[in-house]
Parts: C-alpha cells; structure tokens; sequence
C-alpha cells in the first residue's frame, strides 16, 4: 500500500474471522456497482432495528443507486429533463445520482432525505442543524468515515446511530462495528449533508496538527543548500510516509473546502500555505521551515518536474481519484529569493456548472446571449480580467449548442476541462501551435462553431474575424474592463472597425461577486455614504432587502460562499455599428448601449445586492462606478 493512503479498518479494530452471508452480495457504492433490488420490503421483527446481516439490514430494501433517480422519477418528484441533466452532471463531474439532483436544484435537500428514508426503510435525519458529540465522534476515526462518507450520532447502550449516505452499504456497517464493537443503527441523510456533517464533527485543523505532529518525529531536519541542485537526501525525504500525509491532506483538504487554488509561499523563516476560496485567499496553516525542500520536492515528483532544477518555473499537472472523482491540478512552480513558491489551481469537473440558466444572467442578458450563440455566424466575445468566470461562460456556451450535427473546435490555453462532443486543442507556442495557427487549421477541418481561448494579437484576431465573416460562430475571450471598450481594444490591435461592426454579434463583460452565506444570512442596514456611493437614493434603499453573513461553520466563518455572475450585455444593434464606423468614443458607444436597455456591471451588481444575494462591499470591490 502506497504511503500516506487510508489504511483498512482493521488497523483500528482486528478483524475477526466471521461466517457472514453477506459476502454472497456486493455492497452498493463501495465500487460504483450496487446491489439489484431484491423486490417487496419484508418488515423486520419490532425494535430489532437494522443490523450488518445482508437482507436483515433494510429489512430486505436493497436499492441500486443508480435506480434512484428512476425512482423518483416514478414517484414525480423530478421531472425527466431534471433527471437528465442530473446525469449528464455524474457523467461528466463524477459522484452520484442524488448529490447531482440537488445540484442541478431539481428537489430539496428535506424532499430527498424523507424520499431516501422511505425508500431505504430506515429513519431519515435532517443533518442542518446537527452538533457533534465528541465522545461520540472519536469511536470513529475520520478517514473511516471519509471513506464510507458515514458520521456517527449518538449512542444509547451498545447501539451507535450513524448517518449515511448509503445505509445499504453492509460492509461499511460491518466495518463499523468492528471499529467500534457497537450494534450500528444507520439513518440516511443527503450525500451533501453528510459531507457537511463530516466537516463539523472532525476538525481538520486538529488533523493537521497529528500530521505535523508526525512530522516533528519522523523527519531528518535537511538543511538548504546552494550548490547546483537540493540534498540528494530531499528525494529520499519527499516519499516519506509524513510528507506524503501532509501534502495528501494538504490537497484533499483544499478540494473539501471548494478552494481553486492552493498556494505554498516559502519566506524568509517561514512556510505559508494559502487556499483561494470564492476569489479571496485564506491562510490555513503553516508547516515548519525546515520541511520546506521534501515538501516542494514531493508536489514536484507528483507533477513530473525536474526536480533538481530550481532556477527557472516550470509547469506541470497531476491527476488524482479524491473523494470519488477525478481531480486535475494544474501546478507551476516560481523561484523566489527564499526559494520555490508552488501554486496548484484545481481544476474539479465536480464543481464545474456549465448550465447558463444558474450563472446569475438576469432574464434579458440571458435571452439576448442566449440568441447570439444561436446564429449561425458571427463573433461573440466574452471579457473580464483573469479569474472573472470567462472559461465557465464560455464552456456553458458551448454546452448549451453542442449538438451531434454541428462540428465544434476550441483552442484553449490550457485546456481547463474534457468536454464531450468537442474537439479540445492545446496550443503550445513552443511547437508552433499558436492561436493563430490553430485557427488556421480549424478553418480546414470544416468547422461549425470555432472556440478560442483568447484573443491576443492582430494575426488571431484577423483570424478570427475572417472566420466569422465566413460563415463560422466563434467564440473568444478578450482582457477589457467592459463591453464597449473591447470595441477600441480590437480596433488598437489592428483590425479595422467596419471588420469589427460587421463581423461581432454580441460582447459581453463579466465579474464573479461572492454570495451571502444562506446559512448565517441576516438583515442589515448600510450607512448613508456606503449607499451614495452605490448611487442608491435613501429612499429607495427602504424598499430593498440587504443582507450579510454572520459567519458559520459552512462558509469557514467567512459569511460568504459560493459565487455568481453579473453581466454587461451589448447587442451589436444597426445604431451602436454606425457608432463604431464613426470611431465613436467608448463613451458614447456605453451611453447607446444603454439607451437600449443594457445592464452595467454596476447595474447588475445593484440588482443582486437589492435581492439580497451578495454584498455592497463587492459590489464596490468588483464594479465600477456608472458615468
């Protein structure tokens, strides 16, 4: 077993030798493959309650998980359009059927637990509100019940209630009372409130301290060297056991809490580890100094970098099965003066929402992007500084008019995510492969829609102009702060404006404003200067809903989580193509497009605050003021 992998149960409890009928059947979940339904549910005897044996434990209910969502199907809890993007969702983010239900908003999280309950036989549990016992909690160790996504309730004599995701699952119950020595009673609630419960009830900052804790014993101290490459003895140290643990934990934690970026900061006489969640980053711990070669050294084996150069960046990627999904991390590797910082963006398909309906497009912006996607030619730019959802758009996009009659091609750098039914291009400039030259390939491969990454320079963006004069719908990116000023951005590259008139359907500009946590939402007032500078009269203010997050367990005390789109939408209408012909100003293009109903990111973010879905400090943080 490789290091720092969960080891099996029996380390915590020895496995004794038991004749069980239970290994006739396979357990559902534990490899994907569930068990077939076995037909009527035949009651168990009174206050029995579920135990391990196979047909005992659900009273004879054993459900197939894919089943499931025919299920509820049948009983016209979702619809068979929610029922199918549900799976396109499993089939292109992992997971299971249930958890992509709630996602795609098809029924609630209270719905499904009660359905789950009925279906399973055994009691459901609403896990929002639930507190850990800790004396309860540490029967179980975490990674038992990380692996078999289970959390321990309460325990009453020998019996120990445990919610699970899965309570069919008869060899993670087994598991459990060997563990424990405890007749387990299992309760189902929600995939998503499990993980949740989890989260609350083991501290992950206690576990890292175990981990550094081990380091602490376990690890050499490797004094730093400055000759040509790191102490040999560094690749001895990088596959040890503790550093293994640590930068395991490091990631599986970062992907736990919905971060997409995990930074490791070396200073002068300290290590910092950062994760970027919802745009802002926070620091999470930092490891001792002295660890900081075998750690780097270990990120770098994982990404296939040279590990004994430290002089220039290198670039590299690491796949990994976590949590039941693959995960891809994108890792760059930058020599500072106290030496290599490393940032790895995770790229989880999980996490990934390609529906245009849940980005936060207001009705209007959504129907007009909606119908410039649709025509058969032309150009659609997206822009926004780096990080601002440009990619998720795009993908979206591409999702939405991936249809099997049409030819699609994109050359991105990097390719972020696999899409099925596109052709994917990476472009390396090192080879020759550019945008440009991309795109010149494409223009003979007989394409119908073209998706490029970005719009760099004159020869990409003649290119791609050319294209979309000839009968192609391409889709780009461009680094402006609004819509109009694309227009003068293309035009300094180069291309003339009766090109760009002729040839742009629709820009749009996009920012990513963090939500208010649902959970710790609450009512506020904001100060009379706060609202002047929003542009929102006092009287208007008294009619509108704002809202701010205390901070709670589920947004890691941070009052937000989770983020959503606000979008400048310009049509490129006969008036605003004359304006560009004219050489018009950005200005007076912005004030047109306004006239003919175009939200500003300003707008936009104003509606969203009004509602109570985010705040007026990133309102002001990430729009500008209307002139």
């Amino acid at each position: 077993m490789p290091p720092g992998s969960i080891q099996p149960a029996a380390k915590y409890f020895p496995r004794r030798h038991v004749a069980s009928p239970r290994r006739d059947f396979a357990p559902p979940g534990a490899n994907g493959i569930g068990l077939a339904e076995l037909g009527p549910a035949t009651p168990a005897p009174h206050g029995a309650g579920p135990t391990f044996h196979a047909i005992e434990l659900l009273g004879g209910r054993i459900v197939q998980q894919d089943n499931i969502g025919l299920k509820l199907l049948e009983a016209r809890l979702i619809t068979p359009e929610a029922l199918q993007k549900a799976q396109l969702q499993v089939k292109t983010g992992g997971g299971n059927i249930t958890a992509a239900l709630i996602k795609v908003g098809a029924l609630a999280e209270p719905e499904l637990t009660k359905f789950l309950g009925d279906l399973y036989g055994v009691p459901s549990i609403d896990l929002a509100n639930f507190v850990p016992d800790p004396t309860v909690v540490k029967l179980l160790p975490s990674d038992v019940a990380n692996k078999f996504q289970v959390v321990p309730i309460t325990k009453t004599g020998r019996k120990l209630q445990v919610a699970m995701a899965n309570p069919a699952n008869i060899f993670a119950i087994d598991d459990i009372k060997f563990i424990t020595g405890c007749e387990v009673q299992p309760m189902v609630a929600s995939e998503a409130a499990i993980k949740k419960a989890i989260d609350k009830a083991y501290d992950h900052a206690a576990s890292f301290e175990n981990v550094m804790k081990g380091m602490e014993d376990d690890i050499e101290v490797i004094e730093e060297k400055d000759d040509e490459g790191p102490d040999p003895s560094v690749l001895g140290e990088a596959d040890q056991a503790p550093v293994v643990k640590l930068v395991n934990s490091l990631i599986s934690d970062a992907v736990r809490k919905g971060a997409s970026d995990i930074h490791i900061e070396p200073y002068e006489k300290a290590l910092r580890v950062r994760f970027r969640i919802d745009g802002t980053l926070y620091e999470m711990m930092s490891p001792p100094f002295r660890m900081k070669p075998a750690i780097i050294s270990r990120l770098k084996i994982m990404a296939e970098l040279d590990i004994a150069e430290r002089r220039v960046p290198q670039d590299g990627r690491i796949k990994l099965r976590l949590l039941g999904r693959t995960i891809d991390l994108r890792v760059s590797s930058l020599p500072t003066i106290f030496g290599e910082k490393v940032v790895m963006r995770i790229l989880d398909k999980g996490n990934l929402n390609i529906d245009l309906t849940k980005l936060g497009f207001q009705e209007r912006a959504y129907s007009d992007f909606s119908r410039a996607i649709a025509q058969p030619y032309g150009m659609v730019l997206v822009t926004g500084p780096t990080g601002s959802g440009k990619t998720t758009t795009l993908y979206s996009a591409l999702s939405k008019i991936n249809t099997p009659e049409v030819n699609i091609m994109t050359a991105e750098d990097p390719v972020e995510y696999n899409l099925d039914g596109i052709n994917q291009v990476l472009v390396n400039d090192d080879v020759g492969l550019t945008f440009a030259a991309a795109l010149r390939a494409f223009l003979r491969q007989d394409p119908n829609i073209i998706m490029v990454g970005e719009i760099r320079d004159i020869d990409t963006g003649s290119i791609a102009v050319k294209a979309a004069l000839t009968g192609h719908l391409v889709l780009s990116t461009l680094h402006t702060n609004d819509a109009p000023s694309t227009i003068n951005r293309m035009v300094d590259m180069g291309i003339e404006p009766f090109l760009v008139a002729s040839s742009t359907n629709l820009i749009m500009a996009q920012r990513l404003l963090r939500k208010v946590c649902v959970s710790c939402k609450t009512d506020v007032r904001l100060h009379p200067e706060v609202l002047r500078e929003l542009g929102v009269s006092e009287e208007e203010a008294r009619s509108c809903v704002f809202k701010e997050g205390k901070g709670c367990v589920d947004c890691n005390n941070t009052g937000y989580k989770g983020r959503l789109g606000v979008y400048e939408v310009m049509v490129m209408s006969p008036k605003i193509r004359d304006l560009i012909l004219d050489r018009a100003s950005v200005s007076a293009i912005k004030k047109q497009a306004v006239e003919e109903g175009m939200f500003t990111l300003r707008a936009d973010g104003l509606t969203k605050l009004k509602n109570g879905i985010t705040t007026a400090e990133e309102v002001l943080k990430e729009t500008a003021a209307d002139l």
